[in-house]
């Protein structure tokens, strides 16, 4: 009798947290990571539809509160770029630096090459 009062209890925990529901990120991550891959694959039409895709995001984001994650305008900035939008490019990566300090040499790089470039 002990062994089934076991499974029941077993039983019972297991319902109760399987039904648990995530814990909220911190960032708000929308699309993001399923167009950096489409990206990666090289499935992507044309970056201008990526970037809308983000710009959405964007906007969903701030209505939730939510920050975006770490190279999220970084690849918008990309995206920009393959666009020929030197200047948008120039602002995500800029923004990019600003939200993650940790990101300002790669950022300054890449602007650096981008510079030299024009």
């Amino acid at each position: 009798m002990t062994l089934i009062k076991h499974f029941v209890v077993i039983l019972a925990f297991a319902a109760i947290t399987g039904c648990a529901s995530k814990p909220p990120t911190i960032y708000y991550w929308g699309n993001y990571q399923g167009q950096v891959y489409e990206h990666l694959k090289g499935s992507v039409e044309s970056p201008d539809g990526g970037a809308v895709i983000l710009e959405a995001d964007i906007e969903k984001a701030r209505a939730e509160g939510k920050p975006l994650p770490p190279g999220y305008h970084a690849h918008l900035g990309l995206l920009y770029g393959n666009a020929g939008r030197a200047e948008d490019m120039k602002q995500q990566l800029e923004i990019e630096r600003a939200n993650f300090p940790e990101s300002a040499t790669f950022m300054d790089f890449i602007l650096t090459n981008f510079n030299k470039q024009d």
